[in-house]
């Protein structure tokens, strides 16, 4: 959530930030009330209270007659003091149900528009002509199919669509590339870490999944447990209601997880292969420091994807994604898109964010520096999603026979092996 002091200060800074997101700018005026009349009601209770207080010290010096005129008003007074309370915890929770509802300030430098508004940052490596090579391109189902890496049929079989097994050497290339980014990770300063799948319905709202991104989520009743969308909600709320020493900061995670979304509006839109699909694993970077670092830290996270991506020798660009596509808690996010042969597009494979406050104030997480203490700001950044880059790495990597060659970066991890070659033709 944003500061309400900022909201009071600058309103209209909000409602440009909601008009950019596409989000509701009538909410900021309906926040601004509530908060009126939080603090209104909040004031009248405390003088409520206090002559109340003072009247307790008079009664029992007071004559026969002064005494039946005070207790009289001190009836009153018990009466107003209990309306004055509820008409302030109501507002309180009018106040906290609309804050929750407004999404983070958007950074001044964000292009403003729809998904497809992004800016262009920079282009990475060179994408392959094949019809110079002489061959036609296979998608990556087939190439996973003839490798006898992927197998979606029985997927659907046991679980239905949007479901997959990794098999043989697209189980050990998951497990190359999981090991590979957990040491590029580690090497980095990053602490590994294994996250809970399931959290609790306070984590997940602390990290603003359940506002506009809630009908991707899915959500076991009988427990009120969520299933994560991504290690970021354990690893945001690892540290929640706690308060950490500056000289601790930066604190960097890098979780490993499997991750559950619904893919809800996304009916007929990459229903091939592996690309979108309802459950996959990846290592998601997190770091949690000082509000004045958090610019800067958003691009040292830039720059480990993009470490990571042209380690496996993949042609990607980089883009500002625009205000409309940004998700509730960030304040500007960077796309990291790969070059998909078969599709002859850009695919977003790795994401960074910058969350600035937004996350840390839902779930009570502040920094001490001295004697003062404050919210520190998150960021989270994609190091590997698996499925999608497998996907990048059989299209981009495959030879005309069928077989794929390995970056170097992993063949350490599959055995030296350097190409991985079909089982069946």
């Amino acid at each position: 959530m944003i500061d309400l002091r900022l909201l009071r200060e600058d309103p209209d800074r909000v409602r440009a930030s909601q008009r950019a997101r596409g989000e509701d700018v009538a909410l900021v005026d309906s926040l601004l009330s509530a908060d009126e009349r939080r603090r209104s009601s909040g004031v009248r209770f405390d003088e409520l209270r206090a002559e109340q207080k003072q009247l307790g010290k008079l009664i029992p010096k007071a004559s026969a007659d002064e005494k039946a005129v005070l207790l009289k008003r001190a009836e009153q007074l018990k009466a107003d003091v209990k309306a004055a309370d509820t008409e302030r915890d109501a507002a309180d929770a009018e106040t906290q149900e609309l804050l929750g509802r407004l999404g983070n300030l958007v950074h001044p430098d964000v292009p403003v528009g729809g998904e497809e508004d992004f800016v262009t940052l920079e282009t990475h490596g060179v994408i392959r002509d094949f019809g110079a090579e002489g061959f036609e391109p296979k998608d990556h189902l087939e190439l996973g199919q003839l490798l006898g890496a992927i197998d979606v049929e029985r997927g659907a079989k046991v679980s239905g669509s949007r479901f997959y097994f990794l098999t043989g050497v697209g189980a050990l290339l998951e497990l190359a590339l999981v090991n590979a980014a957990i040491a590029q990770a580690t090497a980095a300063g990053f602490t590994p870490m294994l996250t809970p799948a399931l959290v609790r319905p306070q984590s997940m709202a602390g990290t603003g999944f359940l506002g506009q991104a809630a009908q991707d989520v899915y959500h076991l009743d009988k427990d009120d447990l969520y299933l994560v969308g991504t290690s970021e909600v354990p690893l945001a709320a690892y540290h929640m209601d706690e308060i950490i020493d500056a000289g601790k900061l930066p604190l960097r995670y890098a979780g490993f997880s499997p991750c559950f979304r619904r893919e809800a509006g996304s009916h007929g839109k990459d229903t091939k292969g592996i690309f979108r699909v309802h459950q996959f694993d990846k290592v998601e970077m997190f770091s949690y420091v000082t509000p004045e670092d958090s610019a800067a830290e958003h691009q040292r996270l830039l720059a480990w994807e993009k470490q990571w991506l042209e380690s496996l020798e993949l042609p990607f660009r980089v883009i500002d994604v625009a205000t409309g596509d940004l998700g509730a808690s960030a304040a500007r996010k960077f796309d990291c898109e790969a070059w998909i042969p078969t599709q002859g597009k850009y695919r977003e494979l790795t994401s960074t964010s910058d969350c600035t406050e937004f996350q840390s104030r839902r779930l009570s997480i502040r920094v001490r520096e001295g004697k003062q203490v404050r919210p520190l700001a998150t960021l989270n950044g994609t190091l590997c999603a698996v499925p999608r880059t497998i996907v990048a790495i059989l299209e981009n990597h495959q030879q005309a026979d069928g077989s794929v060659r390995v970056p170097e970066v992993l063949r350490p991890y599959l055995g030296g092996r350097e190409l991985l070659e079909p089982v069946s033709r």
